[in-house]
């Protein structure tokens, strides 16, 4: 994975990282290293759990101010709506706070202002290919799970479900959102140790 500059190969996970001065975010004092959209069907479940998460990591190692990390949905039925109560309660029982959040719907400009696109099942991957304006931006479309080894990943050994996809709980009960959150967790934390190097790296140059 290459930090750095505006040209990029790519890396053996399958998607391209770039460095930009500026995003849809706004100025930052220093230039993003990472940015990161995770992408469920109404950004008030799975997408948020892992924003939440994975913005949780990044800040633990320091890189708060680096990495820029969003969610959104394939549908606009939440657009503007708080994240499912269900999932704050989840994420709120292991300390991260979801109240501040509000659902979005993914737009075409989330193409250029983000290096990677993570999606928790093959419909939503489906979906975010074939509006994939570039090859380069399909590229950049990967399953959450396929960043766990032990649940998805490469010699995973299918630790959840079928080990590709993260199941939606909405129509589910409580418990349903307590499983979901620690496929969220594992595979966010296993994500985030395949980048970090990186970041190290590109916050020397």
């Amino acid at each position: 994975m290459t930090f750095g500059g505006a040209a990029d190969e790519l890396d053996d996970d399958g998607f391209k990282a770039s460095l930009g001065s500026t995003d849809a975010y706004g100025p930052h004092p220093q230039p993003p290293l990472f940015r990161i959209v995770f992408v469920c069907t109404g950004n008030i479940c799975r997408s948020p759990m892992a924003e939440i998460v994975f913005r949780a990591r990044v800040a633990e190692a320091g890189f708060a101010s680096r990495v820029v990390v969003s969610s959104a949905g394939t549908g606009d039925w939440h657009v503007g709506e708080h994240a499912d109560a269900r999932t704050i309660r989840a994420l709120s029982d292991r300390g991260y706070d979801g109240s501040r959040h509000r659902a979005r719907q993914f737009e075409a400009a989330d193409w250029a202002d983000h290096d990677l696109v993570v999606v928790f099942d093959r419909g939503q991957e489906r979906i975010l290919k074939a509006w994939a304006p570039t090859e380069t931006d399909r590229t950049k479309v990967q399953l959450l799970l396929s960043f766990d080894r032990e649940a998805g990943g490469p010699s995973g050994r299918g630790r959840a479900g079928d080990g590709t996809d993260v199941p939606d709980p909405y129509y589910s009960d409580a418990s349903m959102f307590e499983v979901v959150l620690d496929m969220v967790e594992h595979a966010s934390t296993a994500l985030f140790r395949q980048i970090e190097p990186a970041l190290r790296q590109g916050s020397h140059q």
